[in-house]
């Protein structure tokens, strides 16, 4: 039996590390991360996890992890912006405000489906624009789900959080190790 990472996400692939966990192989696969029309962002989410899950190619007895981390305010899903124009335009629209940020994972084991995803909610600061030019130079805010990290600089955009912070940063490590130990991977073994 082996584990494979469905990410490419070095901030995963430490979490995972967290708990003493060594992929066996990183696959990410390549699927449409696109929202549908009308989708709200946790379904979005469990979707999307669910979809990488099941696009891994494994052997039926390996387990495969995947997740996906969405920022949403309101009914409003904010991917991974395009460029610094959308970086910008998220962040003036987070500034100041509450958001929600939803962290879905998966675990397949042959055609098994473990799903459980985490809602968080993140308060950023208003930003002035010395501090929201400053992060956009900054190109920390490329490939993260609202154009920010809380692992990065924007972290000291937020005063506030109520939920998981490991969620926040794409791996929530309760319900992780709770899947794979479902799937049947020896999440606690001894070296």
């Amino acid at each position: 039996m082996k584990l494979i990472l469905g990410s490419g996400s070095p901030r995963r692939l430490e979490l995972l590390g967290v708990l003493g966990i060594v992929p066996d192989a990183i696959l990410p696969p390549d699927i449409d991360e696109d929202p549908r029309k009308g989708e709200l962002p946790r379904p979005y989410v469990e979707r999307v996890a669910g979809d990488k899950a099941r696009a891994v190619q494994a052997a039926p007895e390996d387990v495969v992890l995947c997740a996906d981390t969405t920022v949403a305010l309101g009914r409003r899903i904010m991917g991974k912006p395009a460029d610094a124009g959308e970086a910008a335009e998220f962040l003036l629209a987070l500034s100041g405000r509450r958001h929600r940020v939803y962290t879905a994972i998966a675990v397949r084991r042959g055609d098994r489906l473990w799903q459980r995803t985490v809602e968080s909610r993140v308060e950023m600061k208003r930003l002035s624009d010395v501090e929201l030019n400053a992060y956009l130079a900054s190109e920390d805010w490329r490939g993260k789900a609202g154009g920010y990290s809380i692992q990065g600089p924007a972290g000291a955009f937020i005063p506030w959080i109520s939920g998981s912070f490991h969620a926040i940063l794409g791996l929530p490590l309760p319900e992780t190790a709770q899947l794979l130990a479902a799937a049947g991977w020896p999440v606690w073994r001894q070296s």
